[in-house]
């Protein structure tokens, strides 16, 4: 494989004089020089892409190798995961997979982009030899402000107006997707062979070849659609992706649970440095098959066949079910076996209860200060006694991956299983991975621990020269205080000794007034913060 792009490379320098041609060579670093660096200070850069740290993850499909990089320009991360031989292999599968943060992290099932992930590094498993590149690059790379502007006007004319038609109603093309950097990487990780390409979009193999990359072939990663995203799916088939599915019209579509009304950017009154961009609903993937139903839904769906009768036999379609707060029901299925009686009763009414979610809505923000994105989710809605359960919940790229090591996404599911049970509360996102160091402190701290030259996080932290928790919390706890002007909360925590550590967490709360009712305090054995 030819990594340098058309018209790019070591045509130019040949063409130097001898003496000019070494001062490149010292300057620029060669192929393959990630996997052979100088020594351990070395960070290979090829064009705008730069090489960060390499280390082990570990997934449910088997062990890869990360490789971090990230571009100069854009500041975008870039991960290379790789299996198996990497430099002498005759083929690669490959896929180039765009970041979501809404299936990956939050559980949302509005679209395919987790199961197109655990689909591929599981092909690249099987097949021995593979890269997945990682690309931070959401909503087709137009960012999570824009994405949730499109989910935001597609909610709101009911499904009338696809992805595409928002984008281009918005000013936006359907694809603003670079890949640049693939080539770069390929470069520096000495990759020369050709891909079988992971994919439904014919669009990737053109870009991957216009930047000097052979595609050998393509095969598909298709998955059953659900019923809330089989229209996105179905826009993307009529965009020209090979999905044969979206197309089959035997899902029916769901609709979000209220009306969403789209509203243009403004800035908040009390924080001005947020501009309050979208609004929109996300189903959330239950926890632990524990669904959430009204009375009469609960009467709805089990007026066919008593619940108490789907709890009895061997293989029970219900396990349990009793009265939370607020007059609902929560009923906790067996998703094996209720997916198996689907498959003989498609019609019955209990099956669609494999396909409920928490509704969550999202509030997205863009913060002029730092250009982050920041990100709410908010669950119910409260009246005047409710003390809203919250959590400040922080984010790891790589825990979007199905890592062996699932504390991170435990953390999470225990948080929204408070929320939904008390039937008020949100999680606040905080996208600053490595304790807001950043995903490249991280990265850095994973390569220097595993390679013998830290013996803790703390150690490589003082090597990076970073504190123990760089955390943004006072731009969270203003968008708290704007969400629950009360400032009476209850807070989800790890644990009583991670409250302890972060004492720039409590001088925030402290700051904007918010009185914390009670402190909810996560299982914490063996897992850190």
């Amino acid at each position: 494989m030819n990594s340098a792009r058309p018209g790019e490379g070591e045509g130019e320098a040949a063409r130097l004089p001898d003496v000019l041609r070494q001062l490149v060579d010292q300057l620029q670093h060669p192929a393959g020089s990630v996997l052979n660096r100088a020594g351990m200070e070395d960070r290979p850069l090829r064009g705008t892409t730069l090489f960060l740290a390499s280390c082990s993850v570990e997934t449910r499909m088997g062990p890869f190798t990360a490789h971090v990089f990230q571009d100069v320009i854009h500041k975008g991360y870039v991960i290379a995961l790789a299996a198996g031989e990497i430099t002498g292999a005759s083929v690669l599968y490959a896929r180039i997979h765009s970041s979501c943060i809404t299936s990956e992290t939050l559980r949302g099932c509005d679209c395919d982009c987790v199961q197109q992930l655990e689909g591929a590094l599981e092909v690249i498993q099987r097949k021995g030899n593979g890269i997945l590149f990682y690309l931070m690059q959401e909503g087709r790379g137009v960012g999570y402000v824009a994405k949730a502007r499109d989910r935001m006007l597609v909610q709101s004319s009911h499904d009338r107006i696809s992805t595409f038609e928002a984008y281009r109603c918005m000013g936006l093309k359907k694809d603003h997707r670079g890949y640049e950097d693939v080539a770069d990487v390929c470069f520096l990780l000495g990759v020369r062979a050709p891909f079988v390409l992971l994919t439904n979009n014919p669009d990737k193999v053109a870009a991957l070849t216009a930047q000097g990359l052979v595609v050998a072939g393509t095969e598909a990663l298709e998955f059953e659609p659900s019923p809330f995203n089989v229209a996105y799916l179905a826009s993307k088939a009529d965009s020209g992706h090979q999905l044969k599915q979206a197309t089959a019209g035997e899902v029916r579509r769901a609709l979000p649970p209220e009306p969403v009304m789209p509203f243009r950017p403004h800035a908040l009154p009390g924080a001005q440095r947020f501009i309050y961009a979208a609004s929109y609903f996300l189903p959330v993937k239950p926890v632990d098959g524990e669904v959430v139903l009204s009375e009469a839904r609960f009467h709805e769906v089990f007026r066919e066949t008593p619940v108490e009768r789907l709890m009895e036999g061997d293989a029970p379609l219900v396990k349990d079910y009793y009265v939370i707060r607020g007059n609902r029901l929560l009923v906790r299925i067996d998703p094996g076996n209720l997916a198996r009686h689907k498959e003989r009763h498609p019609g019955s009414a209990v099956t669609e209860l494999l396909t409920t979610p928490y509704w969550f809505r999202v509030h997205v923000y863009f913060d002029i200060v730092t250009g982050q994105e920041m990100v709410v989710l908010t669950y119910g809605k409260p009246l005047l006694y409710d003390v809203a359960v919250l959590r400040v919940q922080s984010e790891s790229l790589f825990n979007r991956l199905p890592l062996v090591s699932v504390d991170n996404r435990v953390k999470f599911k225990k948080s929204v299983q408070h929320i939904v049970h008390y039937g008020v509360g949100a999680v606040f996102l905080l996208y600053f991975d490595g304790r807001g160091a950043g995903f490249g402190a991280h990265a850095t701290d994973r390569m220097l621990t595993e390679q013998g030259m830290s013996f803790s996080s703390d150690e490589s932290y003082r090597k990076l020269g970073v504190g123990y928790d760089s955390r943004d919390y006072d731009s969270i706890m203003r968008l708290v205080r704007h969400h629950y002007p009360t400032g009476k909360i209850q807070m989800v925590m790890n644990s009583p000794s991670s409250l302890v550590r972060k004492k720039e967490y409590a001088e925030a709360l402290n700051a904007h007034g918010i009185e914390v009712h009670k402190w909810i305090f996560l299982d914490d054995r063996n897992v850190s913060d």
